[in-house]
């Protein structure tokens, strides 16, 4: 009995360290970014560094609101076409997917995830890109947009996106809507509901908290990506005029100047990187606040 009461304890005692680690890692990120980023944002100022439309370190102008609203118009954009198709999916797998094609397609998503971010940028350059291209032209010489641009766009960046948060937006959904108990399907089926809306009606708000903490991660994935990004965006730190346009994100800004930055630079792209966590802030508190709302209801 004291040897079982002993290693409780001690276990006890491993997962408090873990959990400490854990919180302590985020902490000293937290140290990290606003002990180095918060002086250049003074000596900036911090207007000047949110609303500037001009970035220019060669000349110590720094304004990232052409960043900001690059990694807005591309993440909105990967959501637009990553979330309806990777939801709909989890429905398919879950309840239509016959048995003998599950197996393959459950393999193939889950083989999505585990494509490095590199893989997926030389294919969007490869492939995507002078799709868009042509896209691009052929809506130029119909009149529809004034200019096709080089392929490299938020367009571009944003179906790329959409595919790379496909694996997280399915593998979560479809295990959130497994997890719902199958008495609500059966008793919404009892009281004359068809299967589509039984499924659409009940299942899928019942599962809304997992759906939602998917949308969440595929955010994140989204506003966090970098490589595939580069490579695709065309990198022009300029507020973009249409989709067809190159763009740069706060990411792509911080990877791309980081190698040969110094002195108020640095502390510029450091600066960048708090504008990012705060981003990533608020949508966790976002959807926190969604969730106990839901939780109340």
């Amino acid at each position: 009995m004291k040897s079982k009461a002993w290693t409780e304890k001690f276990m006890q005692g491993v997962f408090l360290i873990a959990a400490c680690a854990s919180v302590l890692a985020v902490a000293l990120i937290c140290i990290f970014l606003f002990a180095n980023g918060a002086p250049a944002m003074k000596e900036i100022g911090f207007g000047r560094f949110l609303s500037g439309v001009i970035w220019r370190p060669n000349n110590d102008i720094y304004g990232i609101l052409p960043m900001i609203v690059g990694s807005l118009y591309v993440t909105a954009g990967a959501i637009i076409i990553g979330v309806p198709i990777g939801i709909l999916t989890a429905v398919f797998m879950a309840f239509y997917c016959p048995k003998r094609i599950y197996r393959p397609l459950k393999a193939a998503t889950e083989l999505l995830a585990g494509i490095p971010s590199v893989v997926y940028g030389f294919f969007g350059l490869v492939v995507l890109v002078p799709a868009i291209r042509t896209f691009g032209k052929s809506l130029h010489h119909a009149g529809l947009i004034r200019s096709a641009g080089n392929g490299s766009s938020i367009l571009t960046a944003s179906l790329l996106l959409g595919m790379m948060i496909l694996p997280t937006i399915i593998g979560l959904t479809e295990s959130s809507l497994h997890a719902v108990p199958t008495q609500y399907y059966e008793g919404a089926v009892a009281l004359g509901a068809t299967h589509e809306r039984a499924i659409f009606r009940v299942v899928i708000p019942a599962a809304k908290s997992g759906v939602i903490a998917a949308l969440v991660l595929g955010v994140g994935r989204a506003i966090g990506e970098t490589m595939a990004v580069i490579m695709v965006a065309g990198n022009q730190a300029r507020m973009p005029g249409s989709i067809f346009k190159g763009v740069r994100t706060l990411t792509a800004n911080i990877v791309i100047e980081m190698g040969y930055a110094a002195g108020l630079h640095r502390e510029a792209l450091i600066a960048t990187g708090v504008v990012l966590f705060v981003f990533i802030l608020i949508i966790n508190f976002c959807v926190a606040l969604l969730n106990r709302g839901n939780s109340r209801e």
